[in-house]
C-alpha cells in the first residue's frame, strides 16, 4: 500500500511539474470534443459542476474519479438525460462495483452518447442556388469510460479513469471537381483520453481537499487541421457547515464546495455550490460559476431512499433560456 501511494504522489508532482508547459501555449478557443466538458448528471450541474471533493457514487467518474473510491455501496448504476442548448441530447450512464467490502477498490464503467439531431447537407455547385443538397447528416459523438478508485488510507483516495472518446460529424465532400458529386470523407476521429484525481480529508471537521485533471490525450485532427481536446484542471473543497452546529447536524447536513478550475479552452473560473439535505434523504441545491458569458446560476432538487435517487437540475443558460437534467441512480 505504501507503495502505491509513493507512486500516485510522484505522478501528481510530475503532472504538476509538466502542467506549466502544457498550458504555456495560448490555445484558448482552440479545442473540440466539446461534449466532454458538458455535466452529464443532475446532481453536479445543479451544484455547477463544483464536485472535485463531493462523493457522488458512480458519477464521481465524470469529475473526480479519486471519489470512486469512497463508495460504500455493493453496486451503483446510474442513468443521466440532459435536454442540452439547440435541441441536442445528451446520454450518459455510469456502474460501480465495489468488491470484498472495498479492499480491492472500485471499478468503474461510464458511458456517454451525443445526439445532435439532424442537418441537411449541402455542396457547391454551378447552379442558381449556388449548392446542391447531399441528404440528410446525422452527427454523434460518444466516451466510453473504464474507471478504478481507491481508498489508499483513511484520508487520502486516488482514482483514473482511461476513456475511448469519438465523434462522427457526417460525411463531406473532398472534392468540388468530382464529376457525380459523391467524392465524400468519413468525417469520424477516435483517440483515447484520461482522467485521474485525488481526494484528502484533512481531519478538521469534514474539510475535504481534492484535484482532478479531465480529458488529457494526444492532439487529433480532422482533415488537415489538429485542435486538443479540453483539457481541464480542478482544485476543490468541501466541509458540512453544520460541523459547526452539532445540535442540527443529526438530521440536517447543509455541504458547501468550490472548485477552481483551469481548462485549455477559456479562461479561468470559480464554481460554487450549497447542498442541504435533511434525514439524508431530501435535498436542495444551488450552484454558481464565475466569469463564463452564458452560465452562471443552477437550481436543483433530489429525493433518495432505499437505495433509489432521482435528481433533477435546471440551469440558466443566457439567450439559450435554460437547460433541465434529470438523472435515476439505483445502489444497493
Amino acid at each position: 500500500m505504501n507503495q502505491m501511494f509513493k507512486f500516485f504522489t510522484s505522478l501528481i508532482f510530475v503532472v504538476l511539474i509538466l502542467w506549466e508547459p502544457l498550458y504555456s501555449q495560448d490555445k484558448l478557443a482552440q479545442t473540440g470534443f466539446q461534449f466532454l466538458s458538458v455535466i452529464p448528471d443532475a446532481r453536479s450541474a445543479s451544484l455547477a459542476g463544483a464536485t472535485t471533493t463531493m462523493l457522488a457514487g458512480s458519477a464521481s467518474l465524470w469529475s473526480n474519479p479519486a471519489a470512486l473510491g469512497e463508495m460504500r455501496t455493493h453496486m451503483e448504476l446510474m442513468a443521466s438525460q440532459n435536454q442540452w442548448i439547440a435541441d441536442i441530447d445528451h446520454y450518459a450512464v455510469s456502474a460501480a462495483y465495489r468488491p470484498g467490502q472495498g479492499r480491492y477498490g472500485i471499478f468503474g464503467l461510464s458511458f456517454m452518447y451525443v445526439d445532435y439531431g439532424e442537418i441537411e447537407g449541402t455542396m457547391l455547385a454551378a447552379n442558381e442556388q449556388g449548392f446542391i443538397e447531399t441528404g440528410i447528416i446525422k452527427p454523434m459523438a460518444y466516451a466510453l469510460g473504464l474507471g478504478y478508485g481507491i481508498r489508499l488510507s483513511d484520508k487520502f483516495s486516488v482514482g483514473g479513469q482511461v476513456k475511448l472518446v469519438s465523434q462522427h460529424l457526417g460525411p463531406a465532400v473532398k472534392s468540388v471537381d468530382s464529376p457525380d458529386g459523391q467524392n465524400l470523407i468519413d468525417n469520424e476521429v477516435s483517440v483515447l483520453a484520461f482522467d485521474f484525481g485525488t481526494r484528502y480529508i484533512t481531519g478538521f471537521r469534514s474539510l475535504v481537499f481534492g484535484m482532478s485533471v479531465r480529458n488529457f490525450s494526444q492532439e487529433v485532427r480532422f482533415a488537415r487541421e489538429g485542435f486538443q481536446l479540453p483539457l481541464t484542471f480542478n482544485i476543490g473543497v468541501s466541509m458540512n457547515l453544520l460541523d459547526f452546529m452539532p445540535e442540527l447536524s443529526t438530521h440536517h447536513g447543509f455541504m458547501f464546495s468550490l472548485d477552481a478550475t483551469h481548462p485549455r479552452s477559456y479562461p479561468e473560473f470559480a464554481k460554487f455550490g450549497l447542498e442541504y439535505s435533511f434525514i439524508n434523504t431530501f435535498f436542495l441545491r444551488i450552484g454558481y460559476i464565475s466569469n463564463r458569458d452564458e452560465e452562471d446560476m443552477a437550481y436543483g432538487f433530489g429525493i433518495q431512499k432505499f437505495g433509489l435517487g432521482v435528481d433533477y437540475a435546471y440551469s440558466q443558460f443566457g439567450i439559450f433560456n435554460n437547460v433541465q437534467r434529470f438523472s435515476i441512480k439505483f445502489s444497493f
